[in-house]
């Protein structure tokens, strides 16, 4: 087992390691909205922003699950069981699911009228509100 001394700075550790990527799926979330709105102006696309948010979009998936699956594995160790937060663990759950989803239909875009846009969208808001809900969940586990 972690000594409860480390245990505490690997907590704060996941909590920063993912308020960060939260901030990075915000910042995925302007280029997509740029984007988009770019595309039903249809004014002239900014190759730079889009080629920024196909490249980080992969990214920051892996960044995201990767943080939810240590959140998993801290709680474990710390805990011996996962139900010790449940409403934190559903949320995670919920934005690794949606993550995940999210990849999936992002390689099903194809062209600029593709039906996979708008979910892809609808999606990528409802990650982004649970990112938020989780960061104040997980303050209030912290403090």
């Amino acid at each position: 087992m972690i000594s409860g001394e480390y245990m505490d700075y690997l907590k704060v550790l996941h909590g920063s390691f993912n308020a960060i990527v939260g901030f990075l799926f915000l910042y995925q979330g302007s280029l997509g909205l740029k984007i988009r709105k770019e595309r039903k102006s249809g004014g002239r696309r900014n190759v730079m922003v889009v080629k920024r948010h196909r490249t980080g979009g992969p990214i920051f998936a892996a960044l995201g699950v990767a943080g939810y699956l240590a959140g998993v594995a801290l709680v474990y160790l710390d805990k011996g069981h996962l139900m010790a937060y449940p409403s934190h663990l559903i949320t995670g759950s919920g934005i690794a699911l949606l993550i995940m989803v999210t990849f999936i239909i992002s390689r099903k875009i194809k062209g600029s009228e593709s039906p996979w846009r708008t979910p892809h969208f609808v999606i990528g808001l409802c990650i982004l509100f649970l990112y938020i809900l989780q960061i104040y969940i997980g303050l209030d586990i912290l403090l």
